[in-house]
């Protein structure tokens, strides 16, 4: 029976491995490496994210995207835009120094036994595990809004759907949403050919502003310190302090998690967006019907206004909704059983990253109405693969430490479920 079987090798999956490892447990890795990245967003597509807060986490801060670059002579530079691809490349290259060899397999079930539990996969046969963490991505938490779901699947898609824009030459597409993944999709359809139009219930489009220089005068830096996730001090709260916000009360950990760091474009996309793309923002979309091989869309404003849009396509780049009850691998009984946070379908978890049951472990986006929205980017997998190990170490320790093994700390003991945490 292994230690630990992670199930998703995305930037949290990888960054978990690695700490397992170098803390000497039997650790498994499940799932294709960078998947998301890889195999979800469009040729073309930039790291919003600046280089040196992209970085996946191995002990020591070893396996940095500023090694990978440097080693290819490659920029990765502050205020400079990073192609995925690029990216893409430096999550496969951690993995294969940093991570044990990831297997890839899809996990189909996920059930407790024996004290531990059994995992199945498409492959094989089943595995066992002393403890499993979870660490998905975003993929199974797709969100459409729910005006498009009677409509026929080749009407619409979501912008995670396509990693080729080219199909769309000619052709009429709607885009809904304001944030980077609309504002983006859009303009790679208008440069691939294609006639799109921006769809959005704001009233405006919020833009980032070129980041400030990183040597700036200690006054500046105090007034506007950067962080993983952004210059300024509210940003840094959720970058730095995760484990702050935590303590928060339920209520206001879910508002913080569904409202920080709204939708926003890139600064620099916004020349490419805006001499290409038309919008119509101000608009609710209440009614699409499939009109032959077209859908109509209709919107309303604020006032009342009605408009029809006929399109051949619509994309929706309406993020993601993260919901226990839409992670289909985890047993019925057990996701039942898991205690959430508020009201939301998020799991309630420990100081180590562990669920109400034991030897559960989540990371990445199901995290943030827990420990805040730096779990929604790559910069959390710093904070949370190091602490999850902890956790497991703890959990490990109380059905009866490894031989080996390293005594627990204060977080151990957290983990396990003791108070004086």
């Amino acid at each position: 029976m292994d230690d630990l079987v992670v199930v998703g090798a995305g930037p949290y999956g990888l960054s978990i491995a690695a700490h397992a490892a170098a803390a000497g447990l039997r650790v498994r890795v499940l799932g294709r490496p960078m998947a998301s990245w890889r195999d979800h967003m469009p040729e073309g597509m930039y790291l919003k994210s600046e280089p040196w807060s992209s970085n996946l986490s191995a002990p020591g801060g070893r396996h940095t995207l500023a090694d990978y670059c440097a080693g290819r002579g490659v920029r990765a530079e502050h205020g400079g835009p990073l192609p995925i691809g690029t990216f893409s490349a430096y999550g496969l290259w951690f993995a294969g120094r940093a991570a044990p060899e990831v297997e890839e397999v899809t996990v189909t079930e996920l059930t407790p036994q024996g004290g531990g539990f059994r995992i199945r996969t498409a492959q094989g046969p089943p595995l066992f595990a002393r403890t499993v963490a979870l660490a998905v991505g975003v993929m199974p938490f797709v969100n459409f809004p729910a005006v498009l779901r009677d409509l026929p699947a080749a009407h619409y898609s979501h912008s995670s759907g396509h990693r080729d824009l080219t199909r769309f030459a000619g052709r009429e597409v709607a885009v809904l949403g304001a944030g980077q993944a609309a504002l983006e999709t859009a303009a790679l359809l208008a440069e691939a050919g294609a006639r799109p139009c921006l769809v959005a219930r704001r009233p405006r489009l919020n833009w980032n502003t070129v980041p400030q220089p990183l040597e700036r005068s200690p006054l500046r830096a105090l007034r506007d310190p950067h962080s993983g996730l952004g210059t300024g001090w509210r940003s840094w709260v959720w970058s730095e302090l995760p484990w702050a916000v935590r303590r928060l009360p339920a209520a206001t950990r879910e508002r913080i998690a569904a409202t920080a760091l709204g939708p926003a474009g890139a600064w620099w996309l916004r020349d490419r967006f805006e001499q290409r793309v038309p919008v119509l923002l101000g608009r609710h979309l209440h009614r699409a019907v499939a009109v032959g091989d077209h859908t109509r869309l209709e919107l309303t404003s604020a006032t009342g206004e009605s408009v029809v849009l006929d399109t051949s396509h619509v994309i929706s780049a309406t993020g993601f909704a993260p919901d226990l009850r839409r992670l289909e691998l985890l047993d019925v009984g057990l996701r039942t059983a898991l205690r959430t946070v508020g009201g939301g379908g998020t799991p309630e978890l420990s100081a180590g990253f562990e669920s109400s049951w034991p030897g559960l472990f989540f990371a990445g986006l199901l995290t943030a109405p827990s420990f805040g929205p730096s779990m929604r980017f790559v910069h959390g997998a710093g904070f949370t693969a190091g602490r999850l190990v902890k956790g497991v170490l703890g959990r490990l320790g109380a059905r009866g430490r490894l031989p080996g093994s390293a005594p627990g700390d204060r977080l151990d003991r957290a983990a396990a479920g003791h108070p004086e945490a």
